[in-house]
């Protein structure tokens, strides 16, 4: 018999559920994207469709598919499934879950999939209680983050479970999806007459940057609240989308991959004396909220490195730079740290001072470290010789004299200048 109450309740919940839950994938056919993985013969699809999925590790950027990909892989298979967020999930919450899953195995000979979404937050003690049971197939792990799993989960835990990267959608992967939502009457948004301008629907893919929820919520707050013309039609206009996605998503994470990435491609964009792509990498810094003063210590350091003696001002501006950052903050700090980033870039180049100390560091911490000649040692020292042969070099033509300043003389200067015509 049917329970009117319990369908109209269903009804209200499936209503309230956001666009981008309920337009997750049901079936492999449905899903976007992610072809280096999920393509015809690709492994991980080949263990999804034989029902032998083994632990595995899903990392992206927001808004790849790694949580649709993982409730679909659960949608699919026979097995009991669990999900669980490493922010709130303790080691006791783990040791249950593991007991239930010994239970089902030996009770109905059924495996368990265990989700864990944003594993990066387990702490190492957590991890680790992970191992065993992975180890022994207890359960099927399939854990979830945006970090790089390199450097966010344990060596143990990557080595006893499949990783696969998720790349963040490119824009025709966006635009299906959009397209679906909009056109799906069952689980989108078919069921509203929207008029898609074009102009909107490329305002939202490049505004959601590859992140597929960003650009399902946004167009479900544009339809939602824009009011349906005489012909009940809703059109979704440019300035809609412009509302919907007022500011575009910067995938950039503070201490993952695109920190690191776009920081190199900074540094190295001032080496190579390109101040277009220097200027382009600082705004993607400062408009994620990247610290200027982490961007400033990193403009010295470049103008000591790679400028150095062929421009002595260059370290002098960036120095600048960086106690202005640290006393003004953003946004004014912006155009100080653009004023300096530019200057190096466009400097000449060279990095023999750096080179210099380099390889004299390495002299003295592999060789034997040379005494202070007699005539270089301090006159006050204990030694009643010291200072003793010393030739002043005022006193000869142009400052100069020849003495030996070293016991065992060694060339690690060398001048080179690299200069740019810009």
């Amino acid at each position: 018999m049917v329970n009117l109450f319990e369908e109209e309740e269903k009804s209200n919940v499936e209503e309230n559920t956001p666009l981008a839950a309920r337009m997750a994938p049901k079936t492999l056919s449905e899903f976007v994207g992610q072809n280096h993985i999920l393509g015809q013969g690709k492994i991980l699809r080949r263990l999804i469709e034989a029902d032998r999925i083994v632990s595995i590790i899903l990392a992206g950027p927001p808004g790849s598919g790694k949580t649709a990909l993982a409730k679909l892989i659960a949608g699919l298979t026979k097995s009991h499934f669990i999900s669980l967020n490493a922010v709130t999930a303790k080691v006791d919450d783990l040791r249950k879950v593991i007991e239930g899953a010994r239970y089902q195995i030996k009770t109905k000979s059924k495996k368990t999939i265990v989700l864990v979404d944003e594993i990066h937050r387990f702490s190492k003690v957590q991890q680790d209680a992970l191992l065993p049971s992975v180890e022994e197939g207890a359960i099927i792990l399939i854990g979830l983050t945006t970090e790089n799993p390199n450097f966010a989960i344990t060596s143990a835990l990557t080595s006893r479970a499949q990783v696969f990267i998720l790349n963040k959608l490119n824009d025709d992967d966006v635009r299906i999806i959009l397209k679906n939502a909009i056109e799906n009457k069952e689980r989108g948004l078919g069921k509203l007459k929207i008029k898609m301008d074009p102009l909107a629907m490329e305002h939202l893919i490049k505004m959601s940057e590859g992140d597929a929820r960003k650009a399902l919520s946004s167009l479900e707050l544009g339809a939602l609240t824009t009011e349906p013309d005489e012909n009940n039609v809703i059109i979704f206009s440019l300035p809609v989308a412009e509302e919907s996605i007022q500011r575009k998503k910067v995938l950039y994470d503070r201490d993952g991959d695109e920190h690191y990435n776009t920081i190199s491609a900074f540094i190295k964009s001032m080496r190579g004396s390109d101040p277009d792509a220097v200027i382009y990498w600082l705004a993607k810094m400062l408009c994620a909220g990247e610290d200027p003063r982490f961007i400033a210590r990193r403009i010295v350091i470049c103008a000591a490195e790679d400028v150095g003696d062929a421009d002595p001002m260059a370290l002098v501006i960036a120095n600048s730079a960086y106690q202005v950052s640290e006393m003004i903050g953003m946004p004014e700090a912006r155009i100080p740290l653009a004023e300096a980033a530019i200057y190096i870039a466009c400097a000449p180049k060279s990095n023999a001072c750096y080179m210099a100390i380099e390889k004299a560091m390495e002299d003295v911490s592999k060789e034997r470290v040379q005494d202070v000649p007699i005539h270089l040692q301090d006159t006050h020292s204990s030694n009643q010789n010291a200072g003793e042969g010393y030739k002043y070099p005022h006193n000869y033509k142009d400052a100069k004299v020849e003495q030996n300043y070293l016991f065992k003389n060694k060339k690690y200067y060398e001048r080179k200048v690299h200069v740019k015509e810009v």
